[in-house]
């Protein structure tokens, strides 16, 4: 039989409390059950366009111009097609992944799948904490090591949260993920891209992944898009709405989320694409192929578009995205905590945990290697991302192949292969990578 968890009516902030608080009355319009679904998938999305996605798709765009535009766009499908089996878990069998891993493994690969899952949600961490210094630094001239303590303080924010609703969260959410897209919509319209060369740059062509360096950026775009740590939030969150238990309703509450999914992924998808186009206009095609660097992106801005306000928008936009990222990595670092380990602490105190966490290695690296290795150090936050994402991909694939915990709504065939190509593909790459680097 398929799992359950109870459902309470209160709705406070932290996730375990707010399963079924959103309620969806039957016979409801289905435009406004639609629009009560909606909200999981922004929340996911938002981890797809954080200052780690910044800094792999500038350097990509800069360096190879748009010729990695395909990576952007085949790891965004991946990245639809693993949130739709994290959703289709956590709606079906009513239990988010940590805790399915738990009740499923025993105790040394489950110890080990959190540990890695921590390590997901600090490096997350360490480049949101990266991305809202620099934009603190780029916007109101405080140093790069200042900017990394004032990002301490953002457990106010979560605090503030306390006892609000989940619908309130992810308002904020949309507030944020507004304010990226309309910054870049502008820039894009400021700077110009060639758009027969942007949607060449989507046709996916092996040659250009033959550079090693092409590569590793490409791995990196990889893990910016698709993280493990949204697959365990995923399958937690979409619980937050009332759903009935037959079939004829989970498959209903499937669709819908369904929906909202590749709704909000495919918005994340043209904000990461936006990022690498701007950065593949403005500094690839005028000679700058060396800005790699999210500051050097900024400084250079004002005067290749010709508008004092386009590196305006970029600090607004980075800002905007470091927080909104804040928010989901406090709910995904909870949901891997209360499921693997069983153990319930306030939101305000995982916040501090994660992000005392991420401060050592961001402070650290900003210290030794200086302004200019920020993007060094949001790049490698990336690549242990990617690093990590088997690890997660493995347990959701087999758990939602299985009719003893999906029952009807195991996955079929087809997409049982595309889940396990998924796998060996990120699989393949990231031993390559960890080849080139002990070579």
């Amino acid at each position: 039989m398929p799992w359950s968890l109870p459902k309470v009516a209160t709705a406070p902030f932290c996730p375990s409390e707010v399963r079924g608080s959103i309620a969806i009355s039957p016979g409801t319009p289905w435009w406004r059950r639609a629009l009560r679904f909606a909200g999981p998938g922004l929340l996911v999305a938002v981890g797809y366009m954080d200052p780690g996605n910044w800094a792999t798709d500038i350097e990509a765009g800069s360096v190879f111009g748009y010729s990695l535009l395909f990576v952007v766009l085949l790891s965004s499908l991946a990245a639809i097609v693993l949130q739709v089996l994290s959703l289709r878990l956590g709606i079906v069998a009513g239990v988010d992944l940590a805790r399915a891993c738990r009740d499923r493994y025993g105790a040394l690969p489950r110890t080990a799948l959190w540990l890695m899952a921590e390590v997901a949600i600090i490096a997350c961490d360490v480049a949101e904490v990266l991305g809202s210094a620099l934009a603190l630094h780029l916007l109101f001239g405080v140093s790069l090591a200042w900017g990394v303590v004032i990002t301490a303080f953002d457990t106010l924010l979560v605090l503030g949260l306390k006892g609000k609703g989940f619908r309130q969260v992810e308002a904020i959410v949309l507030g944020l993920v507004a304010t990226i897209s309309v910054c870049f919509a502008i820039e894009l319209g400021l700077v110009g891209p060639d758009w027969n060369a942007v949607a060449s740059g989507f046709v996916p062509r092996v040659a250009a992944l033959r550079d090693p360096h092409a590569l590793y950026i490409a791995i990196g775009i990889l893990g910016a898009t698709v993280m493990p740590h949204n697959l365990y939030l995923h399958s937690s969150i979409v619980q937050t709405r009332q759903t009935g238990h037959d079939d004829g309703s989970k498959a209903a509450a499937v669709r819908l989320s369904t929906v909202d999914t590749v709704g909000s992924l495919l918005l994340a998808l043209l904000v990461n694409a936006a990022i690498l186009t701007l950065a593949s206009s403005a500094f690839h095609a005028t000679g700058h192929a060396g800005v790699t660097e999210i500051q050097d992106a900024y400084h250079l801005l004002d005067p290749i578009v010709g508008s004092g306000i386009a590196a305006v928008l970029f600090g607004v936009a980075l800002l905007a995205s470091g927080q909104s990222s804040t928010f989901t990595g406090t709910i995904a670092g909870q949901v891997i905590m209360e499921g693997f380990l069983d153990l319930k602490i306030p939101c305000w105190q995982r916040r501090l945990i994660t992000r005392g966490l991420a401060l050592v290695p961001a402070l650290c690296g900003v210290l030794w290697l200086g302004d200019k290795g920020v993007g060094t150090l949001l790049v490698g936050s990336q690549v242990v991302l990617s690093l990590q994402l088997p690890f997660a991909i493995w347990p959701l694939v087999r758990l939602t192949s299985d009719r003893g915990v999906m029952g009807r709504f195991a996955s079929g065939p087809g997409l049982r292969l595309l889940a396990w190509s998924l796998f060996a593909a990120i699989t393949a790459a990231n031993a390559w990578l960890v080849g080139s680097m002990v070579a």
